[in-house]
Parts: structure tokens; C-alpha cells; sequence
């Protein structure tokens, strides 16, 4: 069967299905093949050139777009674009930044994809909330609020006993909704930080 899935028809229901990124599953499904002959597909494309590995089972077709916070948020899942990223996304600090930054339940990993740098750290279950839907041509993207990456920010860094954020706009920041985030990490000196900072 996967003999008869040339690259034309490859590419073709790929782009019909609107997929940005995909995985010899989604082949598997969309082609009705075995899961064997899907991941023989991809692999064997991947090794033409066809088609671009994002990370092992992740591929995406080489004239497609795909945009930094959906990469980010399938590189790794369950996850969202915070910290860092989505401060400077929502304009709370003035600097730029290049390595996109997001939080996950699962443990902290970095990984490297089309040129670009993906770091995850770890935040607690009960605090894997705070986050928005955004469309970007055709994909859904999830990044914190403002507040929740501030809290998720400060939080971290006082786990790891750095330097909290010192230059920031404190008036795209709505203290109470910051508060009721830091309360998700039950940790009061996290608490206590927001009630002194944002006042």
C-alpha cells in the first residue's frame, strides 16, 4: 500500500487536511495504511528532502510555514508559550526574545528545531492554567497571560534562587488576577511577592 502513496498524492492530502505539522499517525489515518507503511512514508521522504523531522515523529512539509508558538506548544505537550517569551509576546518587558520559553507538567527539556531553540520548564499540575488561544493562519496557538507569566516567571525564579524581574510594565499587569494565579502554586513567599510588587 505505501507503494502506491507517491509523493504528489503525499503532499497533496497533507496540504488538503491543512496539516502544519504531522506524524506518521496522521499518515496512517489519512491514507488508511498500516502504521508500519506510514512511518516507512515519512521516513523515506524525510531522507529525500521531502519533508522536514522536527524532532523524532514530528515532520512538517519543507514549504510550509509553521509559527513558533504552535512549534512550540507540539514539540512538547501538555504545554503553553510563557516566561520570557510571552512577557516580550505581550509587551510587559521591552527586550526581545529568541528562545521561546514554555511551561509543562512534564519535566524540563530544551529542543532544537528549524534553527531555533525550545526550552520547557516544569510547573506544578494545579497550576497549568492562565493561558489563551490564538489563531495564526490556520493554527492555534496557546501562550500565558501577562500575569500568569509573570507569576510562572517569578515563580521559577525563585525556585532556582535568581534574580526576579526588575524591569517590566507593571501596567499590563492586573494585580488580582496575578494574585489568584500565584495562589495556584501554594507557595507563600511567591504570594507575598505579588502583593508587594504589583501594588
Amino acid at each position: 500500500m505505501a507503494k502506491l502513496v507517491n509523493w504528489y498524492l503525499f503532499e497533496r492530502k497533507v496540504k488538503e487536511k491543512g496539516l502544519i505539522i504531522f506524524s506518521p499517525l496522521d499518515v496512517k489515518r489519512i491514507f488508511g495504511v498500516s502504521k508500519v507503511a506510514a512511518t516507512f512514508l515519512v521516513h523515506r521522504y524525510a531522507k529525500k528532502g521531502f519533508i522536514k523531522r522536527l524532532k523524532r515523529g514530528i515532520y512538517t512539509l519543507n514549504d510550509v510555514s509553521v509559527p513558533d508558538i504552535y512549534l512550540a506548544n507540539k514539540l512538547y505537550d501538555p504545554s503553553y508559550v510563557s516566561l520570557e517569551f510571552a512577557l516580550s509576546f505581550h509587551r510587559v518587558i521591552p527586550e526581545t526574545v529568541y528562545e521561546i520559553t514554555s511551561v509543562s507538567t512534564k519535566p524540563t527539556r530544551q529542543f532544537n528545531a528549524l534553527g531555533k531553540t525550545f526550552s520547557y520548564r516544569r510547573i506544578k499540575k494545579e497550576a497549568f492554567t492562565g493561558y489563551s488561544v490564538y489563531r495564526q493562519g490556520g493554527a492555534s496557538e496557546l501562550i500565558a497571560d501577562p500575569e500568569k507569566a509573570f507569576v510562572d516567571l517569578t515563580y521559577l525564579r525563585l525556585r532556582k534562587k535568581k534574580q526576579l524581574l526588575s524591569r517590566f510594565d507593571k501596567g499590563k499587569i492586573n494585580p488580582a488576577k496575578a494574585l489568584r494565579y500565584a495562589k495556584l502554586f501554594n507557595n507563600g513567599k511567591l504570594i507575598s511577592i505579588m502583593k508587594t510588587t504589583l501594588r
